[in-house]
């Protein structure tokens, strides 16, 4: 298991006191027409003993606060609960809920 999927699997056992298992990687291109909004990888995880969900879907983004400044890694993880119940689903939600706090 990779360094990467190895940390994402930590956040979601972390956040959601639960086990989660790799299932799959995905690569997601999210768009508006012809314009590219989102792209990148998408890890599926089977979620074991998590009270609601059965799967989650998790990412992670560097994000530097100035151009000379070593990217933090944020994660996101998105259960998947309905409406949510695929790599594509889940980045769309983020988005949703990305724009929904920007207009706040």
């Amino acid at each position: 298991m990779s360094e990467r999927i190895e940390k994402l699997k930590q956040a979601i056992e972390l956040t959601e006191h639960c086990r989660a298992d790799h299932v799959e990687t995905r690569v997601v291109l999210e768009g508006y027409g012809e314009a590219p909004i989102w792209e990148g990888v998408v890890e599926t995880f089977q979620l074991t003993n998590h009270p609601t969900a059965k799967r989650a879907y998790a990412w992670l983004r560097g994000v530097a606060h100035s151009p000379l400044e070593k990217p933090e890694e944020e994660y996101t993880i998105v259960l998947g609960l309905p409406p949510v119940n695929s790599p594509e689903t889940a980045v769309r939600a983020a988005i949703m809920a990305i724009a929904a706090k920007a207009r706040q």
